[in-house]
């Protein structure tokens, strides 16, 4: 399998081509981390450990990991302890389907897995699919092992003969309907789960699995521009901070950083979520090991810099759906290929104010490309996303966007290809900008 590459993305075609790669190695947000952090080396950033001293000096790329999340930075050449941030937030997680640990049952003579919903997943989309299980295993030494397997489970769905009334109210019952099948021969997943870890079952101490769907992306289309792919939400964000990190001009007296969290689907309250401090923690390390005669690094120091700093949170979004125009804004009719979309909702779902619309605008027009405007139907519920959990958190100006999707927490979603070239542009533009 190729390398996730980050350098070198000029075209449409050359970043959707990377970022296919990147979904196929990032089934879960593990494997997410992982792939990133193996880009950014291969982009010449260092690896820090949280538990180590850190030495941080003016021109620094680097980055940390957090279990299912992770911090890259810049430091600028001439960058102090009060220094502006520029910051791009996203998240790793996708909504599915959680391993339960006691994983095997047994029903009607079916090996099946014992599952538990995770987030808010389209349920009839997960049916009749060819199913891995992947994500983190630990040893009972504490050792980590990232893993995925073939395709061994399915969540087979009821023939129509047996329920002539499925076309028209399908109901899918999680805990009854939605166990997958793995075989009919008394089949184990924890030995499926302990043979793709390389290690013995009973060596098994404890794991943070899932399902996941292994079709690759496919670009289709009448005219070849769309990405047909599973977990566009939030891998199109990821992407677009990881590529905004390297692609971004050197900066001079700021600090720029990617931060990639975990658990925003299911409300980012962990050690590895937006509502943790995971954030704070690698900014107040940078901030204060840039002290100097002329700024001390103080927590005055650090509260000017907050001050100073603007987050862009990136998520995906919903292009306006053509059989289903009345669940969208009448005027507001963000479309798929119309560029990056800026989130705004008044009851600060997303974070976006004012003045962030000023800025979105202004580094829309620095990156040449076109984006749209997302607010809700008043009559339709509207989700949130990171971004006003970091503002609250750090007291950071926020601005929300993402790309639009079609069919947002199916297995399978859509995005114009165009829209991720876009979001990518955005993100450098953003990034590169020095106006504070």
């Amino acid at each position: 399998m190729a390398h996730t590459e980050l350098k070198n993305i000029t075209s449409v075609a050359a970043y959707t081509q990377a970022f296919a790669s990147y979904v196929v190695a990032s089934p879960t947000a593990y494997h997410t981390v992982a792939e990133g952090a193996a880009a950014l080396r291969r982009a010449g950033f260092s690896e820090f450990f949280e538990t180590e001293p850190w030495q941080i000096t003016p021109g620094l790329a680097g980055f940390v990991r957090r279990d299912g999340a992770l911090i890259a930075w810049r430091v600028g050449l001439q960058a102090r302890a009060d220094a502006a941030m520029r910051i791009i937030g996203a998240h790793s997680d996708s909504p599915g389907f959680k391993v339960k640990p006691e994983p095997d049952t047994v029903t009607a003579g079916w090996s099946q897995l014992n599952i538990e919903v995770y987030g808010g997943p389209q349920y009839s989309s997960w049916v009749d699919r060819d199913l891995a299980i992947a994500g983190l295993v630990v040893d009972s030494a504490g050792k980590n092992h990232l893993v995925k397997t073939a395709a061994v489970a399915r969540i087979p769905s009821l023939a129509i003969h047996l329920d002539g009334s499925a076309n028209k109210s399908l109901q899918l019952n999680p805990q009854q309907h939605l166990h997958p099948v793995l075989g009919v021969s008394g089949e184990s997943a924890r030995e499926l789960i302990a043979s793709a870890a390389g290690i013995a079952a009973d060596d098994i101490a404890g794991w943070d699995l899932q399902l996941a769907d292994t079709q690759a992306p496919a670009v289709i289309g009448a005219s070849g521009d769309f990405l047909s792919s599973g977990r566009l939400d939030n891998l199109t964000g990821t992407f677009a901070g990881l590529h905004a990190i390297v692609h971004a001009a050197q900066p001079q007296n700021q600090v720029l950083l990617t931060v990639i969290y975990d658990h925003e689907e299911v409300g980012s309250l962990t050690h590895s979520g937006a509502c943790g401090t995971f954030l704070n923690d690698v900014i107040t390390r940078l901030l204060s090991r840039l002290g100097t005669a002329e700024v001390s690094a103080d927590t005055d120091a650090l509260l000017r810099a907050r001050a100073k700093s603007v987050l862009l949170s990136i998520d995906a979004g919903h292009s306006v759906h053509p059989n289903y125009t009345e669940k969208h804004d009448p005027e507001a009719r963000p479309l798929a290929g119309g560029g990056a979309m800026l989130k705004i909702n008044a009851n600060q779902h997303y974070a976006s104010s004012a003045q962030g619309a000023a800025l979105w605008h202004r580094i829309t027009r620095q990156a040449g490309v076109k984006s749209q405007v997302f607010v809700s139907n008043n009559a339709v519920s509207c989700g949130t996303t990171i971004g006003p959990i970091s503002a609250a958190n750090l007291g950071i100006a926020t601005i929300d966007c993402g790309v639009p999707l079609l069919s947002m927490h199916s297995v399978r979603e859509l995005v114009h290809t165009a829209d991720l070239w876009s979001m990518a542009q955005l993100g450098s533009a953003f990034l590169s900008d020095n106006v504070t």
